[in-house]
C-alpha cells in the first residue's frame, strides 16, 4: 500500500474538514489567505503588474475563422488534443425570415468544429437565404468580477491587479467549482493534469514585453491586445476605442467583462 499523501489529496481532505468546521466568516479569512500566500503566476522577474493594466479586445468583422489563432494557443501552452481549448471560435449563420412570419431575421445556426481550429466546413444554408453570418473568437472574459475566483475554494483561481485571471496549477484541486461558475463556458479540467485551465493571456509572455500568441499569429488583425497604462504611439487598444462602440458579453451578469467586442450581433452569447 502506498502510504504517500498528495498535496492535492492534503488539500482536498482539508478543504472539507475546514468546510464542516469553519464558518462562512473565518472559512473566507482561511481562503484569503491562502491566495496570498501560495498562488503564483509565472510572471517575469522584476514584472510590477501594478505598473499595468491589460486588456484584450476583439474586432468581429475581422475575424476571418482560419483557426490559426486557436492552433497557436494550444501549441503554446500544451492544451491536450480534443475538445479542449484556452480559446475557440464560434461560426454564427443567420437565416432570412420566411415571408409573411413578421421577423426581421430566421434561425440562427452556431458550430464551432473542433473549436475551430482547423477553419469550417462548407455552409449547407443555400447562400441566397443568409441573411447574415460572421465569426467569434471565444477566451476567457477576465472578469472584473469573476465568479470562478469568488467559488474556488483553495484560492487557486485569483486576479490580478493587472486585469488578468489566473489559475495556479500547483493549487488547484480540480473541483471543479470554477468550471461550474463560469457563465462563458471557458474553462475546462484538464484530462492529465486533472487542474482546470483557461485563458490566461499567455501571462508568461506579456509580462516578459510579448503579445499572446494568438494575437501574435492573427492575420487579420482581429484580436488587439494592449497596455492601458503604459501606451504605444499608434496604440491598438487605444484605436480600438476611438473607433468603436465597446460591447461585452452577458453584462446583465454583473460579472464586469474586460474581454471588449465590437461588432457584436445580438445573437451572440
Amino acid at each position: 500500500m502506498n502510504n504517500k499523501v498528495s498535496r492535492r489529496n492534503a488539500l482536498a481532505k482539508l478543504g472539507g474538514a475546514v468546510a464542516g468546521a469553519l464558518t462562512v466568516s473565518a472559512a473566507r479569512t482561511a481562503k484569503a489567505t491562502v491566495q496570498k500566500v501560495f498562488v503564483s503566476s509565472q510572471a517575469g522577474s522584476g514584472y510590477d503588474p501594478s505598473k499595468h493594466k491589460w486588456l484584450m479586445a476583439i474586432d468581429v468583422d475581422k475575424c476571418i475563422g482560419c483557426g490559426t489563432c486557436v492552433e497557436a494557443c494550444k501549441t503554446e501552452h500544451n492544451v491536450p488534443q480534443g475538445p479542449y481549448f484556452r480559446t475557440w471560435i464560434e461560426r454564427y449563420i443567420i437565416q432570412k425570415p420566411e415571408l409573411g412570419s413578421g421577423e426581421t431575421r430566421g434561425e440562427v445556426i452556431v458550430d464551432s468544429p473542433n473549436g475551430g481550429m482547423s477553419g469550417f466546413p462548407p455552409v449547407l444554408v443555400p447562400k441566397e437565404q443568409i441573411l447574415k453570418s460572421f465569426f467569434v473568437p471565444k477566451l476567457c472574459n477576465l472578469c472584473e468580477h469573476s465568479p470562478c475566483a469568488q467559488v474556488c475554494p483553495v484560492g487557486a483561481t485569483f486576479d490580478t491587479p493587472d486585469g488578468a485571471v489566473l489559475v495556479d496549477p500547483k493549487y488547484c484541486i480540480g473541483c471543479g467549482f470554477c468550471i461550474q461558475a463560469c457563465p462563458y463556458g471557458c474553462r475546462f479540467l484538464n484530462p492529465i493534469t486533472k487542474t482546470a485551465e483557461k485563458c490566461s493571456l499567455c501571462y508568461h509572455r506579456i509580462t516578459r514585453g510579448l503579445r499572446p500568441a494568438c494575437v501574435e499569429v492573427c492575420p487579420g488583425g482581429a484580436r488587439i491586445f494592449g497596455d492601458l497604462k503604459n501606451p504605444v504611439p499608434d496604440d491598438p487598444i487605444l484605436h480600438f476605442f476611438e473607433q468603436h462602440k465597446a460591447q461585452q458579453l452577458k453584462p446583465h451578469l454583473g460579472t464586469a467583462p474586460r474581454v471588449q467586442y465590437a461588432e457584436l450581433d445580438k445573437e451572440v452569447r
